[in-house]
C-alpha cells in the first residue's frame, strides 16, 4: 500500500520564526505530537512535543519562574526543530515508512514532492490504524502460514490467542518459545 492512501492531510504546520509559545499552544490542544516547519510550503524541519518540552524551562508557570525562564517561550521554531528530517514521496510503500520508524528512531515521516513541498505526514499512529482496519485480513494471512499471532477481541480485553513477547531488551536475539 502506498503512503498516499494513509497519510494525514492537510498537515498542521508552523513557520521558521514562530515562537515556542505559539507552538506550545498548538500542541497543548492538538490530538497529535508533531508539527512540520515550513516556509512557503517548503519543508525545513519537524518539531515534536518532546522538542518543546526540552526547550522550555521546568520553572515555567511556577512561583520559581524568572524572566530567564519566561524567555524560553520566545525561542523560535528554527532553534528547536529537527533539520533535514527523513521524508518520503506519496508513492512510497508503507513498509518504507515502517523501516524509517524502526531504524531511524522517529515517529513521523513528512510526505513531500520532488521540490520538498509538503503533501502530508505519516505517523506510527497511521500505521496502527492501517493494521487495525485490516486485522481480519492480517490474521487470516498469518493463520494460513501456520503461525500464531496474539490479538485482542474488539469487545473485550480477553486475549484470544497465546501471547508471545513483542518487545525484547536491547542487544538480545528474539527466539521463539
Amino acid at each position: 500500500m502506498i503512503l498516499e492512501k494513509i497519510m494525514t492531510r492537510p498537515v498542521v504546520t508552523v513557520e521558521l520564526d514562530d515562537s515556542v509559545r505559539a507552538i506550545k499552544q498548538i500542541l497543548d490542544v492538538a490530538p497529535f505530537h508533531h508539527l512540520l516547519v515550513q516556509e512557503d510550503g517548503i519543508l525545513y524541519g519537524v518539531i515534536t512535543d518532546r522538542d518543546v518540552f526540552k526547550a522550555l524551562s521546568p520553572n515555567i508557570g511556577t512561583p520559581l519562574e524568572s524572566a530567564r525562564d519566561a524567555a524560553t517561550l520566545n525561542k523560535r521554531a528554527h532553534q528547536i526543530m529537527t533539520r533535514k528530517p527523513w521524508t518520503l514521496p506519496r508513492t512510497a510503500d508503507v513498509f518504507e515508512a515502517i523501516y524509517l520508524f524502526n531504524h531511524r528512531g522517529i515517529a513521523c515521516v513528512p510526505v513531500v514532492d520532488a521540490n520538498n513541498r509538503i503533501e502530508g505526514i505519516v505517523t506510527t499512529r497511521d500505521i496502527f490504524r492501517l493494521l487495525e482496519a485490516n486485522k481480519h485480513r492480517f490474521n487470516a494471512a498469518t493463520n494460513a502460514s501456520g503461525e500464531s499471532i496474539p490479538y485482542y477481541s474488539a469487545s473485550s480485553t480477553t486475549l484470544l490467542r497465546p501471547l508471545t513477547p513483542i518487545c525484547w531488551p536491547m542487544n538480545t536475539v528474539a527466539k521463539p518459545f
